[in-house]
């Protein structure tokens, strides 16, 4: 019995057009006609029975239908055509912040790089001439070592806000951590160095009493502090930059093998620097060795970060990073240079030094706004994510020279 009411009008309304649409479209789907639909245009829907057969089957010819443009279209687009996809994600985030919080970091630890590194290379000069007999050589190095390493530990307790934080540090030593492993090698590290700067005041001291006592004293413990300081500047010079890659910045972290490679050779090329600065020609081979070493290093080092790291090797190129990196990059192979080919000349010597030391300055601190500028731009966190994803899910290796870090 069909239901009384308006609904119930509309909804026989809506079955027999159904029905009528059925009868009237060609069978789908097979050559021969289907009985059932035959049958149902004929007996017009009179019969409850047929017309429940006829609704059923033009329902059923509507879903073939579909079903067959449907797979027609997805042949289409697998034939030749374009692929619909989820739109690329906009490098962006909440509230436009970056996905890392950037480090807090200022220039004066910047400039915390660059002392550490010359306090080191100074040590490393002072041994030399100290094993070579080259007194100048010795004093300059012994004096920019204790120079430099007090004005480093101005700038980290600047950084850490109080100075008691830094005796803290030294209440636990975790090899794990570069901080702590830090902490411990600038305590090892500036004693010695400035015992060693102090006796080099042995000579103006009076020759009687115990002012004279001190003075014949001095230069055997200036001697052992000396060596003590030596040994312990390659960890001084490259500690900071397993301090860097330890971090979350991307340009930084992804650079771990390189960073303390460009350390190290940038903290020998600024030790040489102050020999060429401060020692007459006859007294500088030590520092003129010191000064391919460290250029080959620091260059080899930089190179590597600019072109190995792909995507994140970017801000090491460009703005500013990449402008300081290169100056640096001009004024060390200049020094380099000036220091082999002005071995007589005791200006062209001063002005090899000067640009050792000017390149030394701009290296730390194109790595350290490199790493900065990484952290700031979400692109270069979500990138590398979005490649070693793909890596582990397609099962592929990623080449050897983008390799994964390790996890520290």
């Amino acid at each position: 019995m069909t239901p009384p009411g308006p609904v119930g009008d509309r909804f026989r309304r809506f079955r027999e057009r159904l029905a009528a649409e059925g009868g009237d479209r060609p069978p789908v789907g097979d050559d021969s006609p289907s009985t059932t639909s035959g049958a149902a245009a004929t007996s017009g829907g009179d019969h409850p029975n047929d017309r429940g057969t006829a609704v059923s089957s033009s329902r059923g010819d509507l879903t073939a239908r579909r079903s067959t443009e449907a797979g027609g279209r997805r042949g289409r687009r697998r034939g030749g055509g374009e692929e619909l996809r989820v739109p690329e994600a906009e490098f962006t985030s909440y509230y436009g912040r970056p996905v890392l919080k950037g480090p807090v970091w200022k220039w004066d630890i910047a400039a915390y790089l660059f002392t550490g590194g010359l306090a080191a290379g100074s040590s490393l000069l002072a041994a030399g001439g100290q094993l070579t007999d080259r007194p100048a050589l010795r004093r300059a190095g012994r004096v920019t070592a204790l120079a430099a390493v007090s004005a480093s530990a101005v700038f980290l307790v600047k950084d850490l806000g109080r100075p008691a934080r830094f005796h803290h540090m030294l209440r636990v030593a975790k090899p794990t951590s570069p901080m702590s492993m830090g902490t411990w090698i600038l305590t090892a590290y500036g004693p010695a160095a400035g015992l060693a700067a102090i006796a080099e005041a042995a000579g103006v001291l009076p020759r009687h009493g115990l002012l004279g006592l001190a003075g014949r004293a001095l230069p055997p413990i200036g001697h052992a502090a000396g060596l003590l300081a030596a040994g312990t500047a390659p960890a001084l010079a490259t500690y900071t930059g397993v301090l860097l890659a330890d971090t979350a910045v991307p340009s930084w972290h992804e650079a771990y093998p390189e960073l303390p490679v460009i350390f190290a050779g940038s903290a020998l090329a600024s030790g040489a620097g102050v020999g060429l600065l401060a020692a007459p020609p006859a007294q500088a081979g030590p520092a003129r060795r010191m000064a391919v070493a460290g250029a080959a290093l620091e260059l080899y080092g930089a190179h590597r970060v600019e072109t190995r790291l792909g995507l994140l090797s970017e801000p090491y190129r460009l703005g500013r990073p990449g402008r300081l990196l290169r100056a640096g990059r001009l004024l060390t192979v200049g020094g380099v240079v000036g220091a082999l080919l002005g071995r007589r000349s005791r200006v062209v010597g001063a002005l090899s030094g000067t640009a050792l030391l000017a390149a030394s300055v701009l290296t730390r601190f194109g790595i350290f706004y490199g790493g900065v500028a990484s952290a700031r731009d979400p692109r270069y966190t979500v990138v590398p994510q979005r490649e070693r994803a793909e890596a582990r899910r397609t099962g592929m290796d990623l080449p050897a020279d983008r390799a994964v870090p390790p996890a520290v």
